[in-house]
């Protein structure tokens, strides 16, 4: 009830807004994996410029990020242009697009706790898998997600809770459409624009207690499971809006 806005009229900036933190976490999931994994467990010259442009995002105001995603979501640009090709449709001012901007934005906040997760199991445990004839993959599933878990749950709230906050990317790239890009942190915006107080009242206070909420269990997981995640979840820090 503390999202529900102005009652009816804030259902969809919600369910909206949740839609896209809950697609958005399961595409970083997926995509910061074997980034993480990588940054873990490589020791190249090229190690450091991999992790300045993961960690770009939290450094970068989202309006330049979100201005240059406009500019390659643009129907003109090639990857523009290939979209519209594919699917009939444009990337800017769309849900499609906010995904992929919401992606690029949260990165880091998925790559770092997993990074640090997988840092932490060490090299031992793969070692000695590996010696007892387990393949890589066999190695990963087997010793190495089950000691990582608490680093993907760190990894999935915090992207969830840092989409549910976005504003300035997802505006540029997305708009203010009703139904289709209109988010909770754009409707509260527009709450007080229009001098609507006491609706941005509500839904800025539900983003609060939403966002201590994750905070709180977020460190509460990371005192259990030692210096190793916490020092990785605790790097990244909330960008600027």
């Amino acid at each position: 009830m503390l999202l529900s806005g102005s009652g009816e009229a804030a259902a969809g900036p919600v369910g909206l807004t949740m839609l896209l933190a809950a697609v958005t976490t399961a595409v970083l999931l997926v995509l910061a994996t074997p980034i993480a994994w990588w940054l873990a467990t490589r020791r190249t010259r090229w190690r450091p410029l991999v992790e300045a442009l993961v960690a770009l995002p939290l450094v970068l105001p989202p309006t330049v990020l979100g201005f240059y995603l406009l500019l390659a979501f643009a129907p003109t640009a090639p990857l523009g242009e290939l979209w519209v090709s594919l699917t009939g449709q444009t990337l800017t001012f769309s849900f499609q697009g906010l995904v992929v901007a919401s992606v690029l934005y949260s990165l880091p906040f998925a790559v770092q706790p997993l990074q640090a997760a997988f840092a932490a199991v060490g090299r031992a445990p793969l070692e000695a898998a590996a010696t007892l004839g387990a393949g890589p993959w066999g190695v990963f599933q087997r010793v190495v997600l089950p000691q990582a878990r608490r680093g993907y749950l760190v990894a999935g709230v915090l992207s969830f809770a840092h989409t549910v906050g976005e504003f300035g990317g997802v505006l540029m790239v997305g708009g203010n459409i009703p139904g289709e890009t209109r988010l909770v942190s754009i409707a509260l915006y527009e709450h007080v624009a229009t001098l609507d107080y006491a609706a941005a009242h509500r839904l800025a206070a539900g983003l609060l207690v939403f966002s201590f909420a994750v905070l709180v269990a977020t460190y509460a997981v990371e005192r259990r499971t030692g210096p190793g995640l916490g020092a990785g979840a605790g790097a990244v820090r909330p960008g600027r809006q």
